[in-house]
C-alpha cells in the first residue's frame, strides 16, 4: 500500500533523513509476515509440548528480550534482525493468548476484546504523542518503542481472534478462508473506498495473524481436528525455512530497502 501521496503522514525536518527501522510494504512483506504468523503459532504450542508451557514460555520471553535488544541497537532496517524480532513477537505473542486461554481459563470471547483494547490504547498512545501511526515514520526511539509494541498486541489479538472464530464451529480452515477475504477488505476500502493507507496497513495488518495461524493450524492438527495432520514440528520447520528462504532473498536484494514509500 504506497501512501506517497499522504504527505501529512510524513514525518517533519530531521526525521525524513533518518534511517527508517521498517522494511518497505511491498509483496514480499506481506508474504513474510503471513509466514511468521503461521510459524509462530505451530513453534509455540511445539514448545509447550516439547518443553512444558512454563519453560517454552520462559524461553519465548528471553528470545524475544534477546532479539528486540539487537532490533533497538542497530541504526537502520536490517532484514535478518527485524524479521527475527517479528518471528520472536510472533511465537511469544501466541504465548501470551495462550496463557490467558489455558493457563488462566479466560474465554477466547473475552480475551479477544481484552487484546483489542490493548492494541487501541497503544495506538492512541502512539498517536497522541507521535500524530501518526506511520510505520515508515519509526526513525525514533520512542517511536519504534510504540511501533513493537503495536506489532506485540496485534499478534496476541489476531492469535485469540482466529482460535474464537476456530472453536464457534467454522473450524481451521473455515477460519482461514474467512480471514483470506477480510484481509482483501482494507486493500479494496483503500484503493477504491479512499480509506487511509495507515488504517488500511493496520488493519490489514491485524489479520494476518489469525489468517497465517489458521492455514498453519489447518496443515499441523489432526484429522479428527479437520487438519492435514503434518504435526507441529514439520509445519513449524517448514514455515521456518520458507521464511529464511524469502529473507535471505531480500537481504541479498534489497528490495524492500529502495524507494522505501510512508505509510
Amino acid at each position: 500500500m504506497s501512501t506517497d501521496h499522504l504527505t501529512h503522514d510524513r514525518p517533519a525536518g530531521p526525521l525524513r533523513h533518518a534511517a527508517s527501522k521498517v522494511p518497505e510494504v511491498t509483496v514480499y512483506f506481506w508474504i513474510i509476515k503471513v509466514l511468521t504468523t503461521g510459524m509462530g503459532e505451530t513453534a509455540s504450542d511445539w514448545l509447550a509440548h516439547l518443553l512444558g508451557p512454563i519453560p517454552a514460555v520462559g524461553l519465548g520471553a528471553v528470545a524475544l528480550a534477546v532479539a528486540l535488544t539487537v532490533q533497538f541497537a542497530v541504526r537502520r532496517y536490517v532484514a535478518w534482525i527485524y524479521w527475527t524480532a517479528v518471528v520472536m513477537v510472533s511465537v511469544f505473542g501466541t504465548m501470551a493468548a495462550d496463557v490467558l486461554h489455558v493457563g488462566l481459563g479466560v474465554p477466547y470471547a473475552l480475551s479477544t476484546p481484552f487484546f483489542l483494547a490493548a492494541l487501541a490504547t497503544v495506538f492512541a498512545l502512539w498517536h497522541g504523542s507521535e500524530r501518526t501511526l506511520s510505520i515508515h515514520s519509526v526513525r525514533t526511539r520512542r517511536r519504534e518503542v510504540f511501533y513493537w509494541a503495536a506489532v506485540l498486541a496485534t499478534f496476541a489479538l489476531g492469535t485469540a481472534a482466529g482460535d474464537l472464530t476456530a472453536t464457534l464451529g467454522l473450524g481451521y480452515l473455515g477460519s482461514a478462508v474467512l480471514y483470506a477475504a477480510a484481509i482483501a477488505v482494507p486493500a479494496v476500502a483503500h484503493r477504491r473506498g479512499g480509506l487511509n493507507a495507515v488504517t488500511a496497513f493496520w488493519s490489514a495488518y491485524v489479520i494476518t495473524r489469525p489468517l497465517g495461524a489458521s492455514i498453519a493450524d489447518w496443515m499441523a492438527v489432526g484429522h479428527s481436528r479437520g487438519g492435514l495432520n503434518l504435526g507441529l514440528g514439520p509445519v513449524t520447520l517448514s514455515w521456518t525455512v520458507a521464511i529464511l528462504g524469502f529473507v535471505g532473498y531480500l537481504a541479498a536484494s534489497r528490495r524492500d530497502v529502495r524507494g522505501a514509500a510512508v505509510l
